[in-house]
């Protein structure tokens, strides 16, 4: 008999619930499961606690407790609004999402010489509904790397989840760089989350005034193709109204030395970037691992290798 996985199961039950629920009732949902994750959540509280600080500076204890809250009800209400997708038609994903900044993804997508565009995107907000936008209501091919987890249940759930949106879903892995290539290459909106170095060997930044890594890839992807290197990011309204997308500016790819500095460069302008995003809604950044060298040591977490 196989072992039921508990992360999974917890889950699969939230979707359903999710779905279940009127949308008047999600916000209400959303915060009742957020108020208690940030209860039984210690380490990751701490977590917040480090990255609210380090956007909004220093904060009283009540206002910091009150933000952390905060954050937790919003990563609720990112998982119940983004379960309740594959049920919505096609009407109402455009109804419920508002942009701007959209003519920087459709000039790339429309220009024949040019191949797919990359969305270089924090975790920040609900960026699955705009995958979902683009892929249903443009008819847009849509990839997306993910990160992936040690339940191999839990993941098969969230890639099974990712496509009934119209997404392509590539494991992060030793194959994944080819397989983003040939997407960009294929004309593919590519959509890379990028404000956490997950493997380790990425390229030294500052961000938000400390130094850190964050991955180089989107920058020597857009280096390599000549794929307009887009940040964007998706902002939640009220719990329940919708989202907000804004797709900024292309980043400055252009070639000027050795590819290793035209990374570096390219990753720095993509954290200011991130910077700029996450200052608007710092509450929304449901960044709940160790981000900085500071953090790995403050928590006593050993490093990824």
């Amino acid at each position: 008999m196989s072992m039921v996985d508990p992360a999974a199961l917890t889950y699969k039950l939230g979707s359903q619930i999710a779905r279940a629920l009127p949308r008047a009732a999600t916000g209400y949902a959303s915060r009742g499961m957020g108020l208690g994750a940030a209860r039984i959540s210690r380490s990751k509280r701490s977590i917040v606690a480090r990255n609210l600080i380090r956007v909004r500076g220093e904060l009283s204890t009540r206002e910091l407790e009150r933000a952390i809250d905060e954050t937790f009800v919003n990563y609720a209400a990112y998982w119940m609004q983004s379960f309740r997708l594959p049920g919505m038609s096609r009407a109402q994903i455009e109804a419920g999402f508002s942009y701007e900044g959209f003519d920087h993804i459709q000039r790339a997508i429309d220009d024949p010489n040019q191949p797919g565009p990359i969305l270089a995107l924090p975790h920040l907000g609900g960026w699955e509904w705009a995958a979902f936008w683009l892929a249903a209501v443009h008819q847009y091919s849509v990839t997306a790397v993910v990160e992936r987890i040690e339940s191999d249940e839990l993941f098969e759930f969230f890639v099974a989840y990712r496509e009934s949106l119209g997404m392509q879903i590539v494991p992060l892995g030793p194959d994944s760089a080819s397989k983003v290539l040939r997407a960009i290459r294929a004309n593919h909106v590519v959509a890379l989350l990028a404000d956490r170095d997950i493997e380790g060997n990425g390229v030294e930044v500052e961000f938000f005034g400390e130094v850190t890594t964050l991955p180089g890839g989107p920058a020597t992807l857009a280096l390599r193709t000549g794929a307009a290197l887009i940040p964007t990011v998706c902002y939640f309204d009220e719990p329940g109204t919708g989202v907000f997308g804004i797709a900024e500016e292309p980043l400055d790819t252009t070639r000027r030395g050795k590819l290793r500095e035209d990374v570096k460069r390219v990753t720095q302008d993509m954290a200011y970037a991130f910077e700029r995003q996450i200052e608007r809604a710092p509450e929304q950044w449901h960044l709940l691992q160790p981000n900085w060298p500071s953090d790995f040591e403050a928590l006593n977490i050993p490093r990824p290798t």
